[in-house]
């Protein structure tokens, strides 16, 4: 299955974004892309998250939603975007991931469990998280897929909670943060929660400035199989599921290990 990592520079003006996530989509479609994998606040960023994200905030049906589903049924791909969405609760969103499949469908959608209150960042303030830390799996062309959002790569036990739910690959969307040593640490918490896992990690990052950049791919045996550089740009990869049974086969470390949550 070919899979395009899409790396955004995302903004304010939520129309600008939706027009370089149009042409994200193309370009990955007309590459043979069967799905396409889009950061965190793909439809609207700031340096910080305040006041404005619940301002923009929208339901999953609303117009950023529809769009999302008409890219996804006119080229006939699955796309996998972060979205601000309405919240119950006054003056707050979700920071969401959702999941439109190839007839325009919505397959999934993820609240962010773990939000970034951390590095002088307070997500948390205008953000509400998911309300059930639950993992979020869909399937797509006989493969199974996980999604994480940003800082949740720092929690391994999401990662193996999504595996222990038959994900194959793991969609993790992202806005990583700058700063000291953060670019080594995106690269190996994204290897080492492949090859803990056995799984693919499709890790699609928001571009410099804001964030880093260096979005990737990595097979469950932990080789880094494409990556980008600090700019928008796209990248497409094969993900080969016999590469999945092979490495869980060597190293069965779902059936070996003898602690467990909850045990």
């Amino acid at each position: 299955m070919r899979i395009a990592v899409g790396q955004l520079r995302s903004g304010t003006d939520v129309g600008a974004n939706l027009a370089a996530i149009a042409a994200l989509v193309e370009d990955a479609a007309g590459r043979g892309a069967r799905m396409v994998v889009l950061p965190e606040y793909a439809t609207y960023l700031k340096k910080a998250v305040d006041e404005t994200f619940p301002q923009v905030a929208e339901p999953l049906d609303g117009p950023v939603g529809t769009e999302l589903a008409r890219l996804a049924a006119r080229h006939r791909v699955t796309v996998v975007a972060g979205v601000v969405e309405a919240s119950a609760v006054p003056g707050r969103a979700h920071n969401t991931l959702v999941v439109h499949g190839p007839d325009g469908r919505r397959l999934a959608r993820y609240r962010k469990i773990h939000l970034f209150d951390a590095q002088g960042y307070a997500e948390s303030r205008f953000i509400e998280a998911a309300p059930a830390p639950e993992p979020v799996v869909f399937d797509v062309d006989g493969l199974r897929f996980g999604l994480l959002t940003c800082y949740d790569l720092r929690f391994p036990e999401l990662a193996r909670a999504l595996a222990d739910a038959g994900a194959q690959v793991l969609l993790s969307c992202a806005a990583w943060v700058p700063g000291e040593h953060k670019l080594r640490q995106w690269q190996a918490l994204s290897t080492a929660r492949a090859i803990e896992n056995g799984a693919y990690v499709v890790g699609s990052c928001q571009a410099e400035p804001i964030s880093i950049g260096h979005s990737l791919v990595v097979d469950p045996m932990g080789a880094t199989v494409a990556e980008l550089g600090a700019g928008p740009s796209l990248a497409v990869a094969e993900v080969l599921p016999e590469l999945i049974t092979t490495a869980r086969q060597r190293f069965p470390m779902a059936a070996q290990r003898r602690l467990r949550a909850g045990e």
